[in-house]
Parts: structure tokens; C-alpha cells; sequence
């Protein structure tokens, strides 16, 4: 393994077990002499996209001690356990189950986890013995702070990245450094003579920006070393959203606000709202017709209720709503609903409690507007006054707005009258860009149905 080889390593941790899952599917059809069809494909690349995740969230590849096997297959139990029930759910919305063999699709649950968990024990032995023959890279670590320590603590918690961190340089006194870094070896103006000294394969520097000359003058006496040495910019600092590496037109950049899905991130999430809206649409089109009719019947105006917002990057888009209210304000200067509020209908008390004036925006997620979990929208007026007053409120634009969303699982759901209530909402939308992932919108979309059925802070 050579030290350009940590992109190979976050590949194959990522991609190794829904690769698994798909060959073993295969496998298994041709053992039963099953017909591999269309319908065994499509399968397999929801499978695909589900399990890329899923196993990524649910930490298969933590540290694994002596004696912690039970950790690893617990970890693989609860992750295909959740691939299992997405999977069945996606079959009660579409009830395609029977385009499978029964006999096959049981074998594959079955076996699956019995797999899994026999590669990472293979894994497992193939990297102790790399690292017993001392293939191990050697690192140090310069500048002990939060965004180093966390790195420490990742190669500490992987046996795949094969790395040794042999301690740290800083110039501060070792009272004032938290315990994890391992062993000081000396003040950061040390480092060039303890690579000279002593054969070092990686250099993770984590400075303050402020340390800019430092880092230059570490560059120009390490200009002769053989060490590949890697930045790791303090992200955290600017209390922003995830920050990656990229480039353009070959000149490499660092993101520090841009949306938190890319790449396959963004076709996962683009394929997963629109299937599960489709589903949900499906199911939900008879209640659809009744609410329409009870509010055509119980007041005069419109069944839908359209109302412009901010969407992605800021844009305006028209979201739908059931009308719940016998006026629909839509201007520069909007009064928010509150209990009691005489304007909302009879039927409308009911869907505000229920949720259920909110179902027409699976529509919304069909255009390519909203995303089923997301920041919440705001009306346009709502979102130029609170601009002015919240620091990083538009940040929340970076991504589709949700029907439901981390703010409104954690308390914040319905009527913000008072700053701070907006404060929170906005400080559990930017927690939500800062730690994206497709595991955290299903527990989302969980925790959403519970609220709904308590009733929580809904008029």
C-alpha cells in the first residue's frame, strides 16, 4: 500500500459490502436456476444505493479490540436489518414482491449477513497481517487541536487504514493538550529535524489560518523530506457546511459552503425522494380526493393554497398546500398562523393538527423543488426579515426544502413568534447540512410520523 492510497481505502470501506450484497444475489439466483430479470436488476441497484449507505452509517468498520466481535456483527445485523425494512416497505408502497422468487429473495436475507460479517473478519486478518510484517505507514501529527484529534481518533478507530501515528508537534505545554494524541515529540519547529532523523511516510498538518507563515516556513525545511504531507483545514472555524476538496480546471480548492450532497450523494438522494414521493402519491391519492372535496364543500375558495417560497440557492418556487385558512396571504407581509387563529377553517384546524395540509408537496417533490426531508420553507417575506437578524440564516438554501426536517422532530414545528424560536430552528437546519446522510433522513422521516401521531406544537 503506498500513501496515495486513502481515496482507495474510503472506496473500498464504502463500497465493499453493497458490492457483496449484489454479487450475492446474483450467486444465489443462478444456484436456484432462477431467470435473472429486469426486476432482479432493478433490485439489485436500489439494494445498492440503500446498503452504500446504510452500512456506511451504521459503522461496520469501527475498532475492533479483542473480544468485540459481537460489536461487528451486532453492526452488521442492525445495517442490513434496515436495508431488509426499507426494502419491504418499498415493496408494501409498489407490491412488486411477486416478480421475485420467494425462495431466492429468503436465502439472500438469510445469507447476506453470514457473508458480511465472514469478509470483514477476512479483511480483518489480512490487515494484521500487513501490519504484523511492518507494512504499517509511520505519521506524525503537527498541531494538537480538535480537527486533528478527531483525524487521530479515525485511524485509531479503522484497521484498514494502516497508518501508525507515532505522536505530535506542538509548542504549547503538554498540560494544555487534550490525552489521544500520543507521545509530544516536540515544538512544531522541530519537525524538519525528526524527519530527517527518523523515516517518516506521512506529515497531517493542522494549523490555525493565522499560522500561515509557520506552515510555509515547515514546507521550505521539509522541501528535501520523501514524506507526503497532507493540510487539514480547520472547517470548523468558519461553523459552516461539510467541507471537501475539489477542483476546477485543475486548480484544487477546498469547499467550505456548498451543499452537502454531490456526486453520487446527489443522485441518491434526487432517486430516493422521487421514488418514495411516486410511492407515497400512489397510496395517498384517495385521501387526496376526500380532503379536496371537504374543503371545496366546508368554504369558498381554492382547494390548493400556493404560496411562493425560497428554494435551492435562494430561487423562488411555488409550494403546494392544502388551503386551511379562509384567506391566502402571499405578499410582502405575512401574519404567521397561531392557536386560535380565527382565520384558519374548520377542516383547516384538523389538517394543521394533522399534518395533512402538507401532503400536496410530495407534488412539489415530483417537479424537482422540494425534498421529502430538508429544511422546512419559509414565506418569502418571513425569510427577508429573518436574514437581517440570524447569522447564517440562508445557509439553509444551499439544499432543496423538505417537507419535514431535523428542526421539526426536535420541537421546532409550527409557529417561530419569537426570535429565538427561529434561532433554533435555523441552528438544527445547519446541524442537519452539517451531518447529511440518507440514514439520518429516514431516522427523520421516523421520528416525523411519531410527531405527527402526538399532535406536537401543530395549529
Amino acid at each position: 500500500m503506498t500513501d496515495n492510497d486513502i481515496p482507495v481505502v474510503a472506496f473500498f470501506k464504502r463500497l465493499l459490502d453493497p458490492f457483496l450484497v449484489w454479487g450475492l444475489l446474483i450467486a444465489i439466483t443462478r444456484v436456484y436456476d432462477e431467470k435473472f430479470t429486469g426486476y432482479y436488476l432493478g433490485l439489485m441497484i436500489i439494494t445498492f444505493f440503500i446498503s452504500s449507505y446504510v452500512f456506511e452509517q451504521t459503522s461496520s468498520y469501527r475498532k475492533w479490540r479483542q473480544g468485540r466481535i459481537l460489536t461487528y456483527t451486532r453492526d452488521i445485523m442492525i445495517g442490513w436489518s434496515a436495508v431488509i425494512l426499507i426494502l419491504l416497505f418499498l415493496d408494501y408502497a409498489a407490491n412488486f414482491s411477486h416478480h421475485y422468487s420467494k425462495q431466492v429473495i429468503v436465502t439472500w436475507f438469510i445469507a447476506t449477513p453470514i457473508a458480511l460479517l465472514l469478509s470483514h473478519i477476512t479483511m480483518r486478518l489480512i490487515a494484521d497481517k500487513i501490519r504484523k510484517r511492518g507494512k504499517e505507514r509511520s505519521a506524525v501529527i503537527v498541531g494538537a487541536n480538535d480537527t486533528s484529534l478527531k483525524l487521530v481518533k479515525r485511524i485509531v478507530a479503522s484497521p484498514y487504514t494502516l497508518i501508525n501515528i507515532r505522536g505530535f508537534f506542538d509548542s504549547r505545554c503538554d498540560t494544555r493538550i487534550a490525552d489521544g494524541f500520543g507521545p509530544r515529540l516536540g515544538e512544531i519547529e522541530s519537525v524538519a529535524d525528526y524527519i530527517r532523523s527518523n523515516h517518516t511516510d506521512m506529515i497531517f498538518i493542522s494549523l490555525p489560518m493565522s499560522s500561515q507563515p509557520t506552515m510555509r516556513k515547515i514546507m521550505d525545511d521539509l522541501h528535501d523530506a520523501t514524506a507526503s504531507i497532507y493540510f487539514l483545514p480547520d472547517t470548523h472555524f468558519f461553523d459552516l457546511m461539510q467541507a471537501r476538496f475539489n477542483s476546477v480546471e485543475g486548480i484544487p480548492v477546498v469547499s467550505i459552503c456548498d451543499s452537502p450532497y454531490s456526486g453520487i450523494d446527489q443522485v441518491v438522494k434526487n432517486i430516493s425522494d422521487y421514488i418514495l414521493a411516486l410511492f407515497i402519491l400512489l397510496l395517498i391519492s384517495p385521501l387526496l380526493l376526500v380532503i379536496a372535496l371537504l374543503i371545496k364543500l366546508t368554504s369558498s375558495g381554492p382547494v390548493l393554497f400556493k404560496q411562493h417560497r425560497y428554494g435551492l440557492n435562494g430561487e423562488q418556487i411555488i409550494v403546494y398546500k392544502f388551503r386551511t385558512m379562509c384567506v391566502s396571504e402571499d405578499g410582502s407581509k405575512i401574519e404567521q398562523a397561531h392557536l386560535d387563529d380565527p382565520r384558519i377553517t374548520k377542516i383547516g384546524k384538523f389538517l394543521r393538527r394533522t399534518s395533512l395540509d402538507e401532503l400536496p408537496q410530495f407534488i412539489n417533490v415530483l417537479q424537482g423543488r422540494m425534498s421529502i426531508v430538508g429544511p422546512r420553507p419559509h414565506a418569502v417575506a418571513h425569510n427577508e426579515l429573518y436574514r437581517k437578524l440570524i447569522k447564517g440564516y440562508m445557509l439553509r438554501h444551499k439544499v432543496k426544502p423538505g417537507i419535514t426536517g431535523w428542526a421539526q422532530v426536535n420541537g421546532f414545528r409550527g409557529e417561530t413568534d419569537q426570535l429565538d424560536k427561529m434561532q433554533g430552528r435555523i441552528d438544527y437546519d445547519i446541524q442537519y447540512l452539517n451531518n447529511w446522510s440518507l440514514w439520518l433522513d429516514l431516522w427523520i422521516i421516523f421520528r416525523t410520523v411519531l410527531v405527527v401521531l402526538r399532535k406536537e406544537n401543530a395549529h
